[in-house]
């Protein structure tokens, strides 16, 4: 994938087919020298031995098909970029994916258009609980999704043409405030 956001979409697919009712995202693109992401559920989790081999293309829970790309090319990704991939899970309590790139490696893939990602992902999973928190060099932006439906009340969902238009506008102001530029 050639964009971080693409992984983080990836990666929250996989929480809500693991029954997740609650993810976690959290970007910091400054960490101690690192761009690190880590996506959080309380969905099904997975067993040590799954954990050990869920980075194998060959290894899915997906009935749909029967290779898994998004862990191993995440895993691929950060070894390359002098980063690491550390997946934590356990049985019905969910998992933990944290991913971490050198943060000006020059095959560190861009973060991309996390706005869209965002937007598709509260739009699409209306039940979903989505709890973000984006740090980066000019500051912080937080999403909670329960939050934002307390506002808009019961009869407006994210996917009404005017709510669609707002929350696109929203978060590419409030992550544009925090993002640096060019990457």
């Amino acid at each position: 994938m050639r964009e971080i956001s693409l992984h983080l979409l990836d990666l929250v697919q996989n929480s809500i087919e693991a029954g997740a009712s609650t993810v976690e995202i959290t970007v910091d693109e400054d960490e101690a020298g690192y761009f690190v992401f880590i996506v959080a559920d309380n969905g099904r989790g997975m067993n040590k031995e799954l954990v050990n081999s869920v980075r194998d293309p060959f290894v899915t829970t997906r009935l749909t098909r029967k290779v898994g790309l998004g862990l191993a090319l995440l895993s691929m990704s950060t070894a390359r970029c002098g980063g690491v991939l550390d997946i934590q899970s356990q049985e019905g309590k969910g998992t933990k994916v944290k991913a971490a790139f050198l943060q000006d490696h020059l095959d560190r893939p861009p973060l991309g258009d996390l706005a869209a990602t965002l937007k598709v992902l509260l739009t699409a999973n209306p039940a979903l609980r989505l709890i973000v928190n984006y740090k980066s060099g000019g500051g912080e932006f937080l999403l909670d999704s329960m939050q934002l439906k307390e506002i808009l009340g019961e009869s407006l969902a994210f996917g009404h043409p005017e709510v669609y238009s707002w929350l696109s506008d929203y978060l590419k102001q409030e992550i544009g405030k925090v993002g640096k530029s060019g990457r």
